[in-house]
């Protein structure tokens, strides 16, 4: 791979999403010009007010154009010229999703629009958003450390719509880059992300943290749940479009390389934020109710298989490739709650 072009902008896909907020503000940050898409340039003011209020001051370094996932209009001049592509863009619903197309054809096929751009462009790189739903979902309760050489099965036990596309948008990426050649492809496979919010947008795990905060969850099942700071997540991104040595990989990104009980993230928040946590329950769901309640409730049926298992994954690549440290899961966990409080997104 060629060093990266200074001068030259990155490109990061869905703008106004969480991870490429995260990764816009960074790139800023360090001086580094940045384009970037939204689906229509209506939001565009929108995004420059978020991005100003998070403390970014060299707005005039970034440019916004239009492109959707589901059209290959406007991905040409999206890629122009770029020094590489974070390819971040994509539907996220976890959960039960009645018309799963819905999710899996434009995370498909928009990757591989940005894939085929970028290689007409001659970008010499992309770093594509995948998830830990493509490699440690559907394997039932296996006594194993998941590792980027793991793929989720597509219909295993507590596997979902979610997964479903990011299993099949990742494998479409590599199938696209072996078949067609350059540009270079890595992938990055955060855990959960959570962390601080920008603008008024909830997404991510921070709407489950939004459920803990405001009483909404009446008590926490026995599930474990690998975190990740988003922060950490978009600096992943960028050493992945940087380090000529992650060149073809996938990387796993997670703040430590066990799950965290759910009920563990409830004695932080309140022992971090004191009156501010008074609706955080205190009780545990027995695992007998959900497990009853799979019969008849999709979500229920979807984390039925969690229940009780603890996954273990290995973020060795991270740290050795891309020199990642990333924060504890507490310190991710109490600044999404304080952001969200913050901001009056939280009324208990």
């Amino acid at each position: 791979m060629t060093d990266i072009d200074p001068t030259a902008p990155v490109l990061v896909t869905g703008g106004s999403g969480f991870i490429a907020g995260h990764c816009i503000l960074q790139l800023l940050a360090q001086g580094r010009p940045v384009r970037t898409t939204l689906r229509s340039l209506a939001r565009e003011a929108e995004v420059r007010t978020v991005l100003a209020e998070a403390g970014v001051r060299e707005l005039g370094r970034l440019e916004v154009v239009a492109a959707d996932l589901d059209a290959d209009a406007g991905w040409d001049e999206a890629v122009r010229g770029t020094a590489g592509v974070l390819h971040v863009a994509s539907p996220v619903t976890p959960g039960h999703v009645e018309e799963e197309d819905e999710l899996i054809v434009p995370a498909r096929e928009g990757a591989l629009r940005v894939l085929r751009a970028a290689r007409d462009a001659r970008v010499p790189r992309v770093v594509l958003t995948s998830a830990f739903h493509a490699v440690g979902f559907g394997h039932g309760r296996v006594d194993h450390v998941f590792t980027e050489d793991d793929w989720s099965p597509l219909d295993g036990p507590g596997m979902d719509a979610y997964g479903r596309s990011k299993v099949l948008a990742e494998r479409a990426a590599w199938d696209d880059v072996r078949v067609h050649g350059g540009p270079e492809l890595v992938t990055i496979l955060p855990v959960a992300v959570l962390g601080p919010v920008m603008g008024d947008a909830v997404s991510g795990t921070n709407r489950l943290l939004q459920r803990i905060l405001t009483g909404a969850l009446p008590g926490f099942p026995d599930l474990a749940i690998p975190f990740v700071d988003v922060r950490d997540v978009a600096a992943a991104h960028i050493a992945a479009l940087d380090r000529p040595e992650a060149a073809g990989l996938r990387v796993l990104v997670a703040s430590q390389d066990v799950a965290t009980p759910l009920r563990e993230v409830g004695a932080v928040l309140r022992e971090a934020l004191g009156d501010a946590a008074h609706a955080v329950p205190t009780r545990n769901i027995p695992s007998i109710l959900i497990r009853a309640g799979a019969a008849v409730r999709p979500e229920m049926r979807e984390i039925a298989p969690e229940l009780g298992y603890v996954k273990r994954l290995s973020t060795a690549r991270a740290r050795d490739v891309l020199g990642l440290t990333p924060r504890p899961w507490t310190e991710a966990v109490v600044a999404g709650a304080r952001s969200m409080i913050d901001k009056g997104l939280v009324e208990a």
